[in-house]
């Protein structure tokens, strides 16, 4: 039957109805997805919510799961940057449906700017995306991109030779590409 502790067995025994295999998968990742959706939702309450949305889906969705199309890691990377999206949507509409009697016309300028507004959905797919890459990867389009250093600044800080930075952002801004280009097509 394969390895107990594998996340793959564990998926498929999940499939199957195996509680056991819930909890051993829950205990192994919850982690991981918690820390995500903090950093996603910024808001630990909200976090927690995500989280048990999260692991239910996984629960009722996991004989639908295809190692095919990415690690276990990767899908509840992906699910949790799904829900997340979700949830900020989901507050967005709360807010904006919310109409002050005192200020009506503050609340219609607040309104008109947040619907035409993607930039939450943009960073949770971006921040989704990076976590999918190599911690080497993600760390040299970080310097690149959030501390604006160039490829041979970044080479000396990490004291690596310039040609393997440049394959490290090749490679990982073909996979941003990619992912990105799945989640939005």
């Amino acid at each position: 039957m394969g390895n107990a502790d594998n996340p793959i067995d564990l998926i498929r025994r999940m499939a199957d109805g195996d509680r056991e295999a819930f909890g051993s998968f829950y205990d192994r990742y919850c982690s991981l997805v918690s820390s995500f959706a903090l950093r996603l939702l910024k808001d630990r309450s909200s976090a927690e919510d995500l989280l048990q949305e999260v692991f239910m889906q996984i629960w009722r969705q996991a004989g639908s799961y295809d190692q095919e199309r990415g690690s276990p890691e990767a899908w509840l990377i992906n699910i949790t940057r799904s829900r997340a999206i979700d949830s900020l949507r989901s507050k967005r509409r709360r807010d904006r449906s919310f109409v002050s009697t005192e200020d009506p016309g503050g609340a219609m300028a607040q309104q008109v700017g947040s619907v035409s507004d993607p930039e939450p959905e943009v960073k949770l797919t971006v921040q989704g995306a990076l976590a999918g890459l190599s911690e080497a990867q993600r760390r040299v389009l970080e310097l690149a991109y959030l501390d604006g250093l160039t490829q041979s600044d970044i080479a000396a800080r990490l004291g690596e030779p310039l040609g393997t930075v440049k394959t490290r952002m090749r490679a990982g801004l073909q996979k941003l590409r990619e992912t990105i280009g799945k989640q939005w097509s």
